[in-house]
């Protein structure tokens, strides 16, 4: 059993997973997590096991043969305060708490995909860019571009995890451009002066190209987080004809131009408004340069991706942000997450759920002023080698582990209470994630083809079912 809450030493051995029984033919791996009895992604040596008998009044139904949309990933963001966390253990300690972060195998709960700020993020000591200049000074060439900061803990961090995991996916995400090419000439808010447009796009090309020749290749760019909230620190408003207008005239052509196969992807923000990314989406110029539409869920309803697909169901959706509140309540925050994200963004048409953000320490810094989130608690907190796993962990690690990149959503209905979403991973595995959704413990059947299990949740408990088609 992985063990939650207690700070944890993690020099010169790794936590374990409880060893499970050789399992009989049918048998279906089983990972519970129930906050009440702290049982928290646990084993569980009694398997239910596949049998011909006639399902009960409650059943799961697990159809593989409609197919929904891929999975590229699931895990959390790197920022730049979570890179010097990391970067403060003793080597053997990180590489442990990497391994276990984001190697399926053995001990490990499979973290996928990392989210990286292109910039300073609020999660950062101080703001940056990487083309910071003298005021009065512009750089429409980008020959000042220099990844700077990014060299003392973020690229170190990432290098280290490619080690673990070379097929790793990595987006990334700013803040706010430079400050000069800025409307009020501030980290936090205005707008990107147009004049500057050809030289923003310049600026994401620069930086792709510099990640690759660090050895990190960049799978996908949002253009803006957060483009309608200019309060925070660094920020940028961004309203949707502007990010149209500097995806189809600028920024696509860019990639276009110097090779480069990253993905662009818009919005990167509340499930309130699916207007700005439709409305975008609804331009063919913009639209052929776009691969989808990211969401966080601060505002609106999971259920709004949906309205995206159906708009534009050629496009892809992601998930690429949330977060959980210090100190944290993990029977309250792993069953949102799990309800929300895990299930909810991936009922939804998601490809990801990417958590906010992979760590704190427990003085829950660092973060910038006017703004920078003083409440984020990490999958993890970090006090030099000790290590207190938090809900994002357990919420990632029931798909994660199993969930692979390449696996792809299948049928499921939902039975009263019992919240579910089904996969079909590359390994040749079904993988059934439940959450009992209810104040009563609940006993329910899952049929696939002509057979059955019967499984019990407790009230509020979650659990990842696996087996063989």
């Amino acid at each position: 059993m992985i063990k939650p809450l207690m700070k944890t030493a993690l020099l010169g051995c790794c936590l374990t997973i409880a060893a499970v029984a050789t399992a009989q033919k049918g048998a279906v791996t089983t990972y519970l997590t129930d906050p009440a009895n702290n049982i928290l992604f646990q084993q569980q040596t009694a398997a239910p096991v596949f049998s011909k008998k006639k399902a009960g009044a409650t059943v799961i139904t697990v159809d593989d043969g409609p197919k929904y949309q891929g999975i590229d990933g699931y895990g959390w963001a790197l920022t730049g305060g979570s890179a010097g966390h990391l970067m403060g253990m003793s080597q053997a300690a990180r590489t442990a708490l990497l391994k276990e972060l984001f190697s399926p195998e053995d001990n490990g709960i499979g973290g996928s995909y990392i989210r990286l700020s292109i910039g300073a993020s609020d999660l950062d000591e101080k703001v940056f860019s990487y083309n910071d200049l003298p005021v009065g000074e512009t750089d429409t060439d980008m020959k000042r571009f220099d990844l700077g900061p990014d060299r003392v803990a973020v690229i170190p961090i990432v290098k280290e995890i490619l080690a673990i995991n070379p097929e790793i996916k990595i987006m990334g995400s700013p803040w706010s451009p430079p400050v000069w090419m800025k409307t009020n000439g501030d980290v936090r808010g205005g707008s990107l002066k147009k004049e500057y447009f050809p030289a923003y796009a310049k600026y994401f090309v620069k930086y792709i190209q510099a990640m690759q020749a660090e050895g990190i290749r960049i799978e996908s760019i949002t253009v803006q987080n957060e483009p309608l909230h200019p309060g925070n620190t660094p920020s940028l408003l961004m309203l949707a004809p502007d990010q149209g207008e500097f995806v189809r005239d600028h920024l696509g052509p860019a990639f276009q131009q110097a090779g480069v196969k990253t993905k662009i992807i818009i919005y990167d923000h509340n499930a309130d408004k699916p207007e700005y990314p439709i409305s975008i989406l609804d331009d063919p110029g913009a639209k052929k340069y776009i691969d989808g539409s990211a969401f966080h869920l601060y505002g609106g309803k999971i259920e709004a991706l949906s309205k995206v697909h159906e708009a534009h169901p050629d496009k892809n959706l992601y998930f690429t942000e949330q977060w959980v509140g210090a100190p944290g309540n993990m029977k309250r925050d792993i069953a949102e997450h799990v309800r929300n994200l895990i299930i909810g963004a991936s009922r939804n048409w998601s490809r990801t759920v990417i958590e906010w953000n992979l760590s704190s320490n427990p003085q829950l810094k660092p973060h910038t002023d006017r703004g920078g989130c003083d409440r984020c608690l990490g999958a993890v907190t970090i006090d030099k080698d000790e290590v207190e796993r938090n809900p994002a962990y357990y919420s990632i690690a029931h798909a994660g582990k199993f969930v692979r990149p390449g696996s792809v959503r299948i049928a499921s209905n939902v039975p009263g209470s019992l919240t579910n979403v089904a996969f079909q991973n590359p390994q040749g595995q079904l993988v059934l994630v439940v959450l009992n959704d209810s104040k009563e413990p609940s006993t329910f059947d899952v049929q696939y083809k002509k057979k059955t299990f019967t499984a019990t949740l407790p009230a509020g408990a979650m659990a990842t079912y696996v087996w063989k088609k």
